[in-house]
């Protein structure tokens, strides 16, 4: 008997929408990062850093942030009920984390954290989640609208799947853009309409060059069906205008689009002069219901001050949708049976935390505020670093996490790039990388405006990770430009 020797499966015959896309904040920069880990792990002393400084990723504790202790106090409980029955507890736990803890477990069928739920997530954790979004926003919130999901992800990938019918089904994303988005168009065979933000007014919105986008688009014979909003901004971190989010809203409803809202950074507003308000908010505030627009507002547990990136916890408010509809998105929900209850719980306790008068509230707020001042100095910190590097701009971060500094590159540097057959931010980063040990993200894994160069950097690695790496970045900055201007050897340590 002959065996066919030939693989069941190579690189040319996988899925060619896997092949196109990129998702660089978990991509070449973060393997290189990994091997040079290893490195120093085999060999310490062998590269000129003492450590690798992740400015890639929004990873909250994996980069120090400590877990905000009500939330850890309630999911120990609830996975955990047997305590709930221990005089000890009352010794370890708060008794409002235990009074929460006992009222979810009541609530979750056969009273265990480890068995299947609802395809949509535990009523009464839906119900604590709609009950928060109408505290936020003064409007009524139903908890059949409420998808708890695997953070806020695989939220965005089921209403792709929902709305994505061919590639001549059009979404519109901005530039630059959160990579998941381009990913999960590619992946669901729709195409991608990009439309710019202006980064010469702090990455504004501008309605006319969406209007411009969907009118090309569909003289191109695309059916445009969505229009996907950031806000805050990531990787640009821009907090939108009410005025602005009119302007939003108002347009996809006479353009009959659905409104994507990603606002998973909601509780990220670095600014005194700006405020997070949701388009629901918004669109309730001018009198629309749910007649006159559809709307999809994504939120999660991974950001902002919980930073339980980990845990999956997340959630989409769907309004505007007729019930047939609702009940086919129910079916793709069904189809993983339940989102893990972790996160389930998590998001209901971001929605629903202490209240004045409860006995973990002070302890609540000192650590929110304690993270929240924190992220402000930091922020404020790399802003002011970058915008003194030679040839290097910087807007003000308003929300989310991240800064996207433009850097200006001799024509030196962009010609050893080419010459490499990789673009100037890759050229740049790799070598940050390969000479500090700071891994942040080139510009084009976020879909850059063409001719520009940027990085994402986080603002997550502690104050004094933060104090160490700036003076490593400065030298690195000025001795790559004095480099490639030809004034200056390149500095000893770089490897490449």
């Amino acid at each position: 008997m002959s065996y066919n020797k030939t693989p069941s499966i190579t690189a040319e015959t996988i899925n060619p929408k896997v092949k196109i896309f990129n998702y660089e904040p978990c991509g070449e920069i973060v393997r290189y990062a990994e091997r040079l880990q290893q490195e120093m792990d085999e060999n310490p002393g062998s590269l000129p850093f003492p450590e690798i400084i992740h400015c890639n990723l929004g990873n909250p504790q994996a980069l120090g942030q400590r877990p905000v202790t009500f939330f850890r106090e309630v999911l120990c409980l609830c996975d955990n009920p047997a305590l709930l029955n221990k005089d000890e507890a009352r010794a370890l736990f708060s008794p409002c984390a235990i009074r929460r803890a006992q009222r979810i477990i009541n609530s979750i069928p056969g009273k265990e954290t480890g068995g299947y739920t609802d395809s949509r997530g535990v009523k009464s954790l839906r119900q604590a989640v709609a009950d928060g979004i109408s505290a936020r926003d003064g409007y009524p919130s139903d908890p059949d609208d409420i998808f708890l999901t695997d953070g806020a992800s695989s939220a965005v990938n089921m209403m792709m799947q929902i709305l994505i019918r061919s590639h001549e089904d059009g979404i519109l994303c901005p530039l630059p853009e959160y990579p998941l988005y381009s990913a999960s168009i590619i992946l669901h065979g729709g195409t991608m309409v990009a439309y710019n933000l202006t980064e010469d007014r702090d990455w504004s919105l501008e309605i006319f060059e969406v209007k411009r986008c969907l009118e090309e688009a569909r003289s191109a014979g695309l059916t445009v069906r969505a229009m996907v909003v950031i806000n805050p901004g990531n990787p640009t971190g821009q907090v939108l205008s009410i005025t602005n989010q009119e302007e939003i809203v108002e347009f996809c409803r006479k353009e009959g689009l659905v409104l994507l809202a990603d606002e998973v950074y909601q509780d990220n507003v670095h600014v005194e002069n700006k405020k997070f308000h949701s388009f629901k908010k918004v669109a309730r505030s001018l009198g629309y219901d749910e007649t006159d627009l559809s709307l999809v507002s994504f939120h999660s547990a991974s950001m902002g001050f919980y930073g339980e990136s980990g845990r999956r916890g997340g959630y989409m408010e769907i309004t505007g949708f007729g019930h047939d509809v609702k009940d086919q998105i129910y079916k793709v929900a069904s189809v993983t049976i339940c989102p893990n209850i972790a996160g389930q719980i998590l998001m209901s306790l971001v929605m629903d935390p202490p209240k004045l008068g409860d006995e973990s509230f002070e302890i609540f707020e000192s650590e929110k505020e304690k993270i929240h001042s924190s992220f402000w100095k930091r922020a404020k910190t790399l802003e002011k670093a970058f915008s003194s590097l030679e040839g290097v701009s910087c807007n003000n971060i308003e929300g989310a996490l991240y800064l996207f500094p433009r850097l200006h590159l001799p024509s030196l540097a962009i010609k050893a790039a080419e010459a490499e057959g990789v673009s100037p931010d890759v050229f740049y980063t790799h070598r940050l990388l390969d000479a500090t040990g700071i891994a942040v993200v080139p510009g084009s894994g976020f879909h850059q405006v063409k001719g520009t160069i940027h990085i994402r950097c986080t603002i997550l690695p502690d104050e004094d990770k933060i104090a160490a790496m700036i003076p490593r970045l400065k030298a690195f900055h000025e001795s790559f430009m004095n480099k490639y201007r030809g004034s200056e050897p390149y500095m000893k340590d770089l490897r490449r």
